[in-house]
């Protein structure tokens, strides 16, 4: 922490733009929570991001003393790879408007929170910070990529010019409530939820899981994330890209059987893999071909530890809720032909 780091009060406004979404809502849960009072949460009909003049204003006004940017139009594969346009476009719009906004507005504190897709596809692993820009993208979601990247180098030349204190946090691969369960725009674990419950609502013999279930991934559960988050502002943190992640890694294979523990998945229903390559999409990732993680936790984070850091601990912290949220969403599909909507509000 600089000696000009200030670190906001319990009493002064601290903006959380995205507060929709799974990160957003659970940075407004944890401030709530931990006693700030003045916890600035617009929706999208409130305050368009995409606006900058809007987003100017709004900032003029309010003069937040902190700014967590978790507005993003978010998806998995599917949606990164069909939408390629509307994600370039929309995350560079959000980046831009908030933190030049914030700028102009006085703001000298900020968040920004992007996601592990910017680094190299074949990053040596666990991912370290300093891996940026050392090699070619993901294709899929390279477009995301791209436009988290110029949010990363906004906050980085807004630091070196204007003296202000930008900084990113890049979590690993996060779920929790309010996740999207929608099996067209849906990441991983979310989409074998579902799948699990619908599985299991039909009687199916089996559990279909596209791939042959042996890549790993790293999970991390979103109100851990926000917990992070709001460690680094009340230290004060005002250093350089940071990855917030548990730095553990589970098989795909087991974390579908996992989650048909968790939903309750009678036997003798089972896994099935399928050759890899059998669906577009399967090769498709963000991350190299077998293990995908960050080197965690990350300096800044000393002194914050994930509650649940592991594999089924985390994936057991959704129970009972897993069928509830499962079935809440069934159905939600975006209209043929449109995107679906950003979860940035």
């Amino acid at each position: 922490m600089s000696d000009a780091a200030k670190v906001p009060g319990r009493d002064e406004a601290i903006l959380v733009a995205g507060a929709r979404g799974m990160v957003g809502s659970a940075l407004v849960r944890r401030l709530k929570a931990g006693g700030y009072a003045r916890v600035l949460a617009p929706l999208r009909g409130e305050l368009d991001l995409q606006d900058a003049a809007a987003t100017r204003a709004y900032l003029q006004r309010e003069k937040p003393a902190y700014i967590f940017i978790a507005a993003a139009k978010v998806g998995g594969i599917h949606a990164n790879n069909t939408y390629r346009a509307q994600f370039l476009h929309e995350n560079l719009a959000i980046a831009d408007n908030l933190i030049d906004g914030a700028h102009r507005a006085g703001v000298q504190r900020l968040m920004f929170l992007g996601s592990s897709c910017i680094y190299p596809k074949l990053a040596p692993q666990p991912i370290r910070e300093d891996s940026l820009l050392t090699g070619p993208l993901e294709a899929t979601n390279e477009p995301y990529a791209i436009a988290k990247i110029a949010g990363v180098k906004m906050c980085e030349a807004y630091n070196d010019q204007y003296g202000r204190q930008y900084v990113s946090a890049m979590p690993t691969n996060l779920y929790g409530p309010n996740d999207n369960y929608d099996l067209q725009t849906s990441h991983v674990l979310p989409a074998l939820i579902r799948k699990a419950h619908e599985a299991k609502l039909r009687g199916d013999a089996e559990y279909v899981v596209w791939g042959s279930g042996t890549p790993m991934r790293e999970f991390l559960y979103v109100d851990d994330l926000a917990d992070a988050c709001v460690h680094l502002m009340a230290r004060g943190y005002d250093g350089p890209l940071v990855n917030i992640g548990t730095g553990e890694d589970v098989t795909i294979r087991e974390l579908a059987e996992t989650v048909m523990d968790v939903v309750r998945v009678p036997r003798p229903h089972r896994v099935r893999r399928l050759e890899a390559g059998r669906h577009p999409a399967q090769a498709a990732r963000c991350g190299p071909p077998a293990r995908a993680g960050l080197e965690a936790p990350g300096r800044a984070a000393r002194g914050h530890r994930a509650r649940l850091s592991r594999l089924p601990g985390p994936v057991r912290a959704l129970s009972p809720r897993f069928e509830e949220l499962s079935h809440a969403r069934r159905g939600r599909r975006p209209c043929a032909g449109h995107p679906p909507h950003p979860s940035s509000s």
